[in-house]
């Protein structure tokens, strides 16, 4: 089974992509849906974040308001690391005993996507066999964060910068899927995608 890295920037379209891949039946492991199993009510995580952060990143129902932890820890470096720190480790293990529990099933599949918009910033590239970058210019990521997610623009701005940026993910990457058409032509990809990896982890005769 081989394992395969998906990342890009916020608003690259890397979860387009992913569910792209989903639809040709490859199993994918979100990364940002562990973090929210690590930050659960009745998690350690949630405890570590709630003394770190206080009682007013809880919602009425006790869980957690990720909007408003988002906005403390995106206008403070200090405050985002200190997240990191509690939900780093929590996120790395989720996902690999996600992995684990794929490789030993009876169906086991021959390739899994890991899409994880961190991957570089948390070195958990290491740990993949295939790295998938999607890549967007710039203004055009920060026009479909404010168009789909509502943000402002200097709010799309510091989300950006306060990740990797394309020099960076590119340092790392197998496959670069540019992505500066519509969503169509980035579904698109996924075929032919899926063909190049496999062909490129086959076994040599």
């Amino acid at each position: 089974m081989h394992v395969v890295g998906l990342t890009g920037g916020i608003g690259s379209g890397k979860s387009t992509l992913a569910g792209a891949l989903r639809a040709q039946g490859v199993p994918v492991i979100d990364a940002d849906e562990v973090a929210r199993r690590c930050v659960a009510p009745g998690t350690p995580g949630l405890v570590a974040v709630v003394e770190r952060f206080g009682s007013g990143v809880l919602l009425a129902d006790g869980s957690l308001d990720r909007t408003r932890l988002a906005a403390i820890v995106f206008a403070d470096a200090s405050a985002r690391k200190d997240l990191e720190a509690i939900t780093h480790p929590c996120i790395a293990q989720g996902i690999a005993d996600d992995v684990a529990a794929l490789a030993v099933r009876a169906d086991r599949p021959d390739v899994v996507v890991i899409e994880h918009p961190l991957l570089v910033e948390t070195g958990a590239h290491v740990r993949v066999d295939v790295v998938v970058v999607v890549e967007t210019p710039l203004e055009l990521r920060v026009e479909r964060l404010i168009a789909t997610r509502g943000m402002g623009e200097a709010d799309a701005r510091a989300r950006i910068a306060a990740q990797a940026d394309d020099a960076q993910r590119r340092a790392i990457a197998d496959h670069v899927v540019i992505n500066d058409g519509d969503l169509s032509a980035l579904r698109a990809e996924a075929g032919p995608l899926l063909e190049e990896i496999r062909a490129s982890v086959a076994p040599h005769e």
